[in-house]
């Protein structure tokens, strides 16, 4: 490994650096040592562009109590092949968002969420390491499109975004201390996003994956034209107020505890931007078409009651809210799922999310609402 590269695989993790990447973020805790009992590695079908590591640590006496029985490591994409040496393992750069999110905002302050021992990215090899508690030992249940969700949970869940965006509303730190946060218009997730390396790979998925060809013809329209759309889409969202977005709040990033209770992880893609980015995307793939045709409208006004309920005065109005969640299917139907691999997630769940998304576009005529800007 290069001397800055944070571990990729199990058999390179050890105390020292698991030690090191805790002090920075809770100094009152250490590990005496830990055994690996899971792990989760991309290419397994199991992880989309990042390794999970799963391990029951020993901590030292000194340490307090009540912290995680096991911890969740999570790690840079490592497959075959990669050569770190070069610059890197694998989309390490897409999560350098997500450690300064758990890091310097902590969310399970605020809102459900993970709680966090540490995180650390490296800029050199693009390599990070994130240690978060493993939920399941609070029951959480992991869902994906393929999972059954009630309303209740749906409005569990705009909850949640609801406390993210009204503590970060037109926040005034955005420019300053929270100067490090990229917003949809502007940073490298918005450079890779609208690059021709990411263009190129939609026409390639398209080509070669045949539901997402044909998917594609219904809507008699080729990939570029969604790349411009959604590119569309966000430059028009960016003159609206801002807030702290997810990012990628499809269905698979949030879990589900007792009691109806939704916490949200996977931060990579957190960005400033419009609040339809989030809740768009949530909807649309979290609940089964039928739902989303009977439910949404209902949905979204209750999000934007939660708003007022946290304190936000500006509020956009519901019809406004309405345009903005119709346009913001354009970034759920292309970046979302056409661009990723069946690789990922497996065969059904993409199945299903492209059918989700390029379904809401459908419905919600997005391309006309688009041409409306």
């Amino acid at each position: 490994m290069l001397a800055t590269e944070l571990p990729t695989r199990p058999e390179d993790l050890t105390v020292s650096s698991l030690n090191e990447v805790i002090k920075a973020h809770t100094p009152n805790v250490s590990l005496d040592s830990f055994e690996v009992v899971e792990s989760h590695l991309w290419g397994e079908g199991q992880a989309s562009s990042a390794g999970r590591i799963i391990i029951e640590p020993t901590y030292s006496s000194a340490s307090p109590e009540n912290l995680p029985r096991r911890i969740v490591v999570k790690v840079a994409k490592s497959a075959p092949g990669d050569k770190v040496e070069t610059g890197g393992s694998g989309s390490g750069q897409l999560y350098e968002n997500e450690v300064n999110v758990y890091a310097q905002l902590r969310p399970a302050d605020f809102m459900i969420s993970p709680v966090t021992l540490g995180g650390r990215f490296d800029p050199q090899t693009k390599t990070f390491m994130l240690l978060l508690e493993d939920l399941r030992d609070r029951e959480a249940v992991f869902p994906s499109v393929k999972t059954d969700i009630n309303i209740a949970q749906m409005q569990s869940m705009l909850d949640q975004y609801a406390s993210l965006h009204a503590r970060y509303w037109n926040h005034p730190e955005f420019g300053r201390s929270m100067g490090w946060l990229e917003d949809h218009t502007r940073g490298a997730i918005h450079d890779l996003f609208t690059s021709d390396t990411v263009a190129g790979f939609a026409e390639y998925q398209v080509a070669t994956t045949q539901f997402k060809q044909e998917m594609l013809q219904r809507l008699r329209m080729t990939p570029k034209e969604l790349h411009g759309q959604f590119q569309r889409a966000q430059a028009h969202q960016s003159t609206l107020p801002q807030t702290l977005c997810h990012g990628d709040a499809h269905i698979g990033n949030t879990y589900l505890l007792p009691n109806d209770q939704v916490g949200l992880l996977d931060w990579q893609l957190s960005a400033r931007g419009y609040c339809m980015h989030d809740i768009s995307y949530i909807i649309t793939t979290g609940l089964s078409i039928e739902q989303r045709r009977t439910h949404e409208r209902d949905l979204v006004t209750y999000y934007r009651e939660q708003l007022c309920a946290r304190g936000v005065t500006d509020v956009p109005s519901m019809n406004d809210m309405w345009s903005e969640y119709r346009r913001a299917m354009a970034w759920n139907l292309y970046i979302g799922w056409l661009i990723t691999p069946v690789v990922n997630y497996g065969w059904d769940i993409t199945v299903m999310a492209v059918l989700r998304t390029i379904t809401a576009y459908e419905d919600h005529e997005t391309h006309k609402a688009l041409a409306d800007i």
